[in-house]
């Protein structure tokens, strides 16, 4: 935390991209299963007799909003830990090498491709790496095209705030 008792902005965005991935995931999850839930609901409900049109609607809906829910979830948690896990790697390497580049975000999706696929042997840590770093060098030149094109690395940031902190603090010492 700064003097200020902020968190710092790194941690701020690792926060936000998890969150949200997290909804991504959840979309990605479960839209198609709210569409094969109700699909198969209207499909097997033929024999069945509903007081109204709106109560077959509505059980059908319901049916959809679990699948929703269930596999949403599913798909939610694991898109946001894989996003937590690799922007943390690639922030702490580019904070630790005072510079970003492809390199950190292609060990940072190395990383994180192992360790999702580690419980599925030697086999599943090496194709997880593979995977991670095939996914984390075009995530990560996306991501340095976009703060290029914002006019700002956050890096150069980092940089520009520590250095009129410190004539700050010159100036009044």
């Amino acid at each position: 935390r700064s003097d200020r008792r902020e968190l710092p902005e790194e941690t701020v965005n690792i926060v936000r991209s998890a969150f949200t991935g997290g909804l991504l995931g959840w979309l990605y999850g479960g839209v198609p299963a709210f569409r094969r839930a109700r699909r198969d609901f209207i499909e097997r409900s033929h024999g069945e007799l509903f007081h109204s049109r709106v109560d077959a609607l509505q059980s059908a809906q319901h049916a959809g909003l679990r699948s929703f829910i269930r596999y949403g979830w599913r798909w939610s948690w694991r898109i946001a830990t894989f996003v937590a896990i690799f922007n943390t790697v690639s922030t702490g390497l580019s904070a630790y090498r005072n510079k970003t580049t492809v390199s950190n975000f292609a060990a940072a999706g190395a990383f994180t491709g192992a360790l999702f696929r580690m419980h599925l042997g030697l086999q599943g840590l090496v194709g997880g790496s593979v995977f991670g770093t095939a996914f984390g060098i075009p995530a990560g030149g996306l991501l340095m095209v976009m703060q290029r094109v914002a006019g700002e690395s956050l890096q150069e940031k980092r940089n520009r705030e520590r250095r009129e902190r410190y004539e700050q603090e010159l100036a009044a010492w």
